[in-house]
């Protein structure tokens, strides 16, 4: 009688704490993007709307991309992000590494209702985005129109910024020595077209100022800390807008690549973060979002509404794809470590 008391005793006891640390709290959903105005339109087009018609609160954090930080996060497991805008190299390699969830095209409207570019496995193509040369038109009357121009530190003076990184820093350096835009993975699948780059990249080092996030190059411009520097394009006209400043876009020789979204793999909100990619992948939701920032949109209904000052803006418009290069996700893929470390040592030189 007396060990049933104490099991009795002990097991109400063991239901009191239980009962005073209450159930597990459940995440709410969480969407990591890249910051800056970008995540300012996100959030009033797609984070907000999609919260209050759900009734549930959105979190939303920003990154600054990488693949080993995905997989950090869902190699640990149970990872504090749900869905996760990435670039085309995070998603090739994420999805190959069973980081993502599969998506399920079928309730996005069929894959034939996006871009080809913009259709995986493993995501759902948000933007085509290009990285441009900008400069401050209210400082620099006749601005570059070329990496050459960018380059050429005599006639336009002041110092450069350029994504810290390998990846579009050595495109842009090939087509400053003068490659062609339809030649520059041509040259730089070389070791010599490597080394050359590295070379153009010696002439301009003094000069040069590097940036990691999205907002920074358009800070550095804004603060005339340097002259011009690559950008992403939708970044600056929506400073543009949102500032009232007069940024350049250099459209030749732009890069342009597709982001996508993506759930991770055992996310606490796996359901509700498809029903967000859903819905921010909406050609009526998606259509909003040049009038705060000049992205191309993937859903192939969604600029058929556009006016044409928006249109003008898009890298996605036919005029501002001439002499656009085309991101090689898959160079990048085989060939982003070695040349990481070549240019890490490069740049402590």
């Amino acid at each position: 009688m007396k060990l049933k008391n104490r099991s009795t005793i002990a097991a109400l006891g063991l239901l009191s704490l239980a009962v005073a640390a209450g159930p597990s709290v459940a995440r709410d959903l969480t969407i990591a993007s890249w910051g800056g105005n970008f995540q300012d339109a996100q959030r009033k087009i797609f984070f907000q709307p999609f919260s209050e018609g759900t009734g549930k609160p959105l979190l939303d954090e920003a990154w600054d991309g990488g693949i080993g930080v995905l997989q950090a996060k869902v190699k640990a497991g149970n990872p504090s992000w749900d869905a996760v805008e990435v670039e085309a190299d995070e998603l090739a390699l994420g999805c190959a590494d069973g980081l993502f969830e599969k998506v399920d095209w079928s309730k996005l409207g069929g894959k034939d209702a996006f871009l080809p570019s913009a259709v995986s496995d493993c995501g759902v193509g948000s933007i085509v985005w290009s990285t441009a040369i900008a400069y401050d038109g209210a400082k620099i009357a006749k601005g570059p129109e070329s990496w050459a121009d960018f380059w050429d530190v005599k006639k336009f003076p002041g110092k450069r910024a350029l994504r810290k990184g390998p990846k579009y820093t050595l495109e842009s350096a090939l087509m400053a020595d003068g490659v062609p835009a339809d030649q520059v993975y041509e040259v730089l699948a070389t070791p010599a077209g490597v080394d050359r780059a590295f070379a153009k990249l010696d002439a301009l080092k003094p000069s040069l100022v590097w940036w990691t996030s999205g907002a920074q190059p358009l800070q550095l411009l804004a603060s005339g800390e340097v002259a011009m520097t690559s950008a992403y394009n939708g970044r600056i006209t929506g400073i543009n807008r949102s500032e009232g400043r007069k940024f350049k876009v250099v459209w030749p020789g732009s890069i342009y690549a597709v982001d996508s979204w993506v759930v991770l793999k055992g996310a606490e909100n796996k359901d509700a973060a498809f029903d967000f990619v859903a819905f921010a992948s909406k050609s009526e939701n998606q259509a909003k979002l040049p009038q705060y920032i000049a992205y191309g949109l993937t859903n192939t209904e969604a600029g058929k509404t556009l006016p044409p000052d928006q249109l003008a803006d898009l890298p996605t418009t036919p005029a501002n794809m001439q002499g656009a290069v085309s991101l090689d996700t898959d160079f990048w893929i085989d060939n982003s470590e070695a040349l990481t470390k070549r240019f890490d040592a490069w740049l402590a030189q």
